[in-house]
């Protein structure tokens, strides 16, 4: 679980010494924006940034009921937060997996991945999908679910 935190912590670390540095230089105006940059680029890389994360076992059940799609993710990632900043508000309607807090996603990825741990790895109707498009997660995450019928009891277009 600490893993996780260990580059927000040198992210906000390195702000710190980089604003001592520039207030000593005399720049405290340059000191405040650098500290500021340094904070965000923590919480973008932060487990804050995104959704709640379940367990593998809690979001296969979930992803059994409703058919939304679960991503497995890890902190510091960056093509997991390509895909979570692209999701948008979508983000929240997916089932979100640290791999570093559930030792059976972390198997659930070595599985899908003969044996690697490579993120985002995408399970979309019990498939998995390695570092898919961002913009086919969101149309996974918008599909109506197999089955479901519309309003006038005819299925839904696509």
């Amino acid at each position: 679980m600490m893993r996780a935190w260990v580059l927000p912590f040198l992210l906000v670390l390195c702000g710190a010494f980089v604003a001592v540095g520039l207030v000593s230089g005399g720049s405290p105006g340059a000191a405040a924006a650098a500290a500021a940059g340094f904070v965000l680029l923590a919480v973008v890389h932060s487990p804050l940034f995104f959704p709640r994360s379940v367990s593998a076992t809690e979001a296969a059940r979930r992803s059994a009921a409703d058919g939304r799609p679960v991503v497995f993710w890890r902190s510091g990632c960056p093509y997991c937060l390509r895909l979570r900043m692209r999701l948008g508000r979508d983000a929240r309607r997916v089932h979100w997996v640290d791999i570093w807090r559930d030792p059976a996603g972390a198997e659930a990825v070595r599985a899908a991945n003969e044996g690697d741990e490579t993120v985002p790895t995408v399970l979309v109707s019990g498939r998995p999908h390695v570092n898919p498009d961002p913009a086919w997660v969101r149309a996974q995450v918008r599909r109506p679910p197999a089955g479901r019928m519309g309003r006038n009891g005819d299925r839904p277009r696509s």
